[in-house]
């Protein structure tokens, strides 16, 4: 069967809460996204009026989002024709090539891993930002969490790039010198645009002929200008969280541990905001926020609670499964969501459900994985 990478919560069997809440299972109808009502499972109906949503830190850490339907979408990785077709799926987003925002006053939260191994990557930034937008005019709202994709572009890191998108940095510096100083204007509308700058790349794929290594190195030098430290794009990823929490549902990219929580998840999201901004210099350059975005127990890198547990020993098993238990104690949430890691099982939990799993590998970068209904 074919996956994706959606996650719906209100589809899913709820874990244990801190008052032994037994566990309600709901019909599931979606890929990588997990769908969930913060009452009793269930999405509220019959035009009853819900309270506004209230978050608290900037970025956002917690966010307070009384009795609507969650939806979480796993990496993405530059494919914006997966990216449509994941939130056509989880009923957000138009199916009629308009981009509009249809999921009223649904919660969207992409888990990072926007950027590398796609061409579409800014237009899938632009993409989420636009919904955004109309979201919140409807009581609704979109999120998103910086992966370890997102924090390795910052560092200059682009091993990963597809070449598709050295071309679309060139095209979208270009596309915005054309509206001077209105940076978000031009942002929120190359969703509109993108798909014709791309096509007059290609028509002018010939021209270039033996010269490519110099349109290759235009578009480096573009991509360094928008990711550094202090760059428009480096700024709009600024925006986004590490860790975010949502009612009693906790998501990031790798993986929470408990000295992060102890460290200070707000201060971790404004650590890594402050340093893409680049307003965190010293004299030896902008000081990298270890804790979030290095080493194999940071926050965007961890996989300690998506490894194939087929391959683990009891005792390692009942290890990761307090680790994860203490770490939502200390941050008073009932489950975690993280992405990552691809999921050849296809979206998944373990734990006892205090862990989803929604990375599938949908962009055509990664495994191309399609839709499943559950």
């Amino acid at each position: 069967m074919s996956k994706m990478a959606s996650l719906c919560l209100n589809s899913l069997p709820l874990p244990p809460s801190s008052q032994s809440q037994p566990k309600k299972l709901v019909e599931t109808s979606l890929f990588s996204s997990v769908s969930y009502n913060s009452t009793n499972g269930l999405v509220k109906g019959g035009g009853e009026s819900l309270k506004p949503i209230v978050i608290s830190g900037n970025p956002p850490t917690y966010v307070s989002a009384p009795g609507r339907r969650i939806v979480a979408v796993g990496d993405l990785h530059g494919d914006l024709e997966q990216t449509r077709c994941a939130l056509e799926m989880a009923g957000v987003l138009s199916n009629d090539g308009q981009d509009l925002w249809v999921g009223g006053e649904t919660v969207l939260v992409q888990l990072g891993d926007i950027l590398d191994r796609g061409e579409d990557e800014i237009a899938i930034l632009s993409l989420l930002r636009s919904l955004d937008i109309q979201a919140k005019s409807q009581g609704g709202a979109v999120f998103q969490v910086n992966g370890n994709h997102e924090t390795m572009n910052v560092e200059g890191d682009f091993r990963y790039v597809d070449p598709g998108s050295f071309d679309e940095c060139s095209d979208f510096l270009e596309y915005s010198d054309e509206y001077q100083d209105d940076w978000e204007e031009a942002f929120v509308n190359w969703i509109g645009v993108s798909s014709r700058w791309k096509e007059n790349q290609k028509s002018t794929q010939n021209y270039w002929g033996p010269w490519n290594i110099v349109k290759r190195q235009k578009g480096v030098i573009a991509r360094s200008i928008l990711m550094r430290p202090g760059g428009k794009l480096a700024c709009e990823l600024a925006r986004h969280s590490i860790v975010l929490k949502i009612n009693d549902w906790v998501f990031c990219h790798g993986g929470l541990l408990p000295h992060h929580v102890e460290y200070g998840i707000d201060r971790i999201n404004r650590e890594v905001s402050l340093w893409m901004r680049g307003l965190n210099e010293t004299d030896d350059g902008p000081r990298i926020p270890f804790l979030a975005t290095r080493g194999y127990d940071s926050v965007v890198w961890n996989r300690l609670y998506s490894r194939d547990s087929s391959e683990l020993e009891d005792y390692q098993v009942e290890q990761i499964n307090s680790i994860l238990e203490e770490t939502l104690q200390a941050v008073d949430a009932r489950a975690m969501v993280v992405g990552h890691t691809p999921q050849m099982e296809g979206v998944n939990c373990k734990y006892n459900c205090n862990i989803w799993r929604i990375d599938v590998g949908m962009s055509s970068g990664v495994l191309n994985s399609m839709p499943e209904h559950c």
